[in-house]
């Protein structure tokens, strides 16, 4: 039996709770899955758990744009920007600033 990609990740996840690339992972496949709320979870776990893991904060507002919640799309993207900022992410700083003047 062939498991899926998402099957794959919940088995690792079992593992490995606090790992922060696999709740990443699955917020993302839950995501192109279309399970919206399963992957707001993640995407809030992350932001609230992890807070560093500044690849977040761009998918987070993301979907906060895409469930109408602007408000909460540029807190998140306020907040991504500070955390690139203070990690000398300039990539990351670069697309959250983009998104955030694009969102205001």
């Amino acid at each position: 039996m062939e498991f899926s990609r998402l099957d794959k990740l919940l088995e690792f996840i079992k593992n490995e709770p606090d790992d922060e690339f696999l709740k990443y992972a699955l917020a993302t496949e839950y995501l192109r899955l279309n399970e919206t709320d399963k992957s707001l979870f993640y995407y809030e776990d992350l932001v609230n758990n992890h807070p560093r893991y500044v690849g977040t904060y761009y998918h987070l507002g993301k979907l906060y744009e895409a469930l109408n919640r602007k408000d909460d799309a540029i807190s998140t993207y306020q907040k991504g920007i500070q955390i690139a900022k203070e990690l000398r992410d300039n990539h990351a700083l670069s697309e959250l600033q983009l998104v955030y003047m694009e969102a205001k």
